[in-house]
């Protein structure tokens, strides 16, 4: 196992406009969670926030926005943002994370400078219809298919202990193993009082299961990321997760919660004698 690190941030460019109702989900306007919700950020932003995180060793960066899928002002939005983060900032593998795509959309992100699509699959195709009515299984799954096809590098997992059973799991392994993903970030659900999913079954050490488990079947040249909940499985365990087969994680804040300071990670990961990766290495 390659004991470098991959870090990666998130920016949160479109927030809280979602008309959806992924019950896991905080961006959906149907709960009324009390986070901040905003339109477009300007370019500008954004690009000095690319910065920062890559001054802070970040190498992916994800630009997401909330919604159902990409449309022709997102498309739009997002291609002129890429460019503009690729004029200023060197050395990022630059993710969008935009929903439902089509092959020619995700063609032109591509022409624009965008390495990566982030889509996930979320859970398993058993368990989805319980968790969100509004669109189906099958056309995320289509998505990721369709980033295959038109070049980009894919990034394509889920979340855990939203209610699922053990079969729900190893469904959901399996399915993101069949799309042969470059990276799977592994999430955790982190239970809100707006949203209809009140509680989190999912301990440590189940966690660790999973971890193990997509390893060994995702093979040793993939990024396996441990993206949000991080904090509330693995805080003070850090080295125990790295072990079991992750070689990535994100700093700074999430979609809608708060994460770590940068430097406070970079310190964990140095205190359990691993070491940061300072190139993509093509991830």
């Amino acid at each position: 196992m390659n004991r470098e690190i991959f870090l990666c941030a998130i920016n949160n460019i479109l927030s809280g406009t979602c008309k959806e109702d992924c019950k896991f989900c905080t961006q959906s306007v149907r709960y009324h969670a009390d986070i901040e919700r905003y339109n477009y950020k300007s370019i500008e932003t954004i690009v000095d926030e690319a910065k920062v995180a890559k001054a802070n060793g970040a190498l992916g960066y994800c630009l997401v926005t909330a919604g159902k899928g990409l449309d022709d002002k997102k498309v739009d939005f997002v291609s002129r943002t890429a460019k503009a983060i690729k004029k200023e900032v060197k050395g990022l593998n630059l993710i969008a994370c935009n929903g439902t795509a089509t092959i020619e959309q995700l063609k032109f992100l591509k022409v624009s400078g965008v390495d990566s699509y982030n889509h996930n699959l979320e859970t398993s195709k058993e368990y989805y219809k319980s968790i969100c009515t509004t669109h189906s299984w099958e056309e995320r799954y289509q998505t990721c298919l369709n980033v295959k096809e038109a070049g980009l590098q894919l990034c394509s997992g889920g979340i855990w202990g939203m209610g699922e059973s053990e079969e729900d799991r190893d469904s959901l392994i399996k399915a993101i193993v069949s799309l042969n993903p470059e990276s799977v970030p592994l999430n955790f659900y982190i239970p809100n009082s707006a949203l209809p999913i009140k509680g989190r079954n999912i301990s440590k050490e189940k966690a660790l299961e999973i971890i193990k488990k997509a390893r060994e079947l995702l093979g040793e040249d993939r990024l396996l990321m441990v993206a949000g909940g991080r904090e509330l499985i693995f805080g003070g365990s850090e080295k125990e997760m790295f072990d079991a087969g992750v070689n990535s994680i994100v700093i700074g804040n999430y979609l809608t919660t708060k994460g770590d300071e940068p430097l406070k990670d970079i310190t964990m990961i140095e205190n359990i004698n691993y070491k940061i990766a300072t190139t993509c290495n093509g991830a």
